[in-house]
């Protein structure tokens, strides 16, 4: 048992995707409740869902950009590599 890795942990963009539908399905509830009688619980939960929400589209964006471009640390990597190919020439 080692340590896991950053893909083992990360969820695949039809999870986050999943978890947004859910999460806009749940907020549409809270809104049509919202509409039938004025409520601070169910404003507040709203709220919450909004914030998940924003949450879980910086993380599907993230995972987009890994997927695209690759992770982090291999971006900075080779950035330095062609900084120090360019400084050599």
């Amino acid at each position: 048992m080692g340590i896991p890795s950053v893909e083992a942990c990360m969820r695949t963009l039809e999870e986050i995707h999943a978890e947004i539908e859910r999460l806009s399905e749940e907020r549409t509830e809270l809104w049509h409740e919202l509409s039938d009688h004025h409520d601070t619980d169910v404003r507040a939960g709203i709220h919450a869902i909004d914030a998940e929400l924003d949450r879980l589209w910086d993380e599907h964006r993230a995972v987009r950009a890994r997927l695209r471009f690759g992770d982090r640390e291999s971006i900075v990597a080779r950035a330095r590599v062609e900084e120090r190919l360019e400084r050599a020439a």
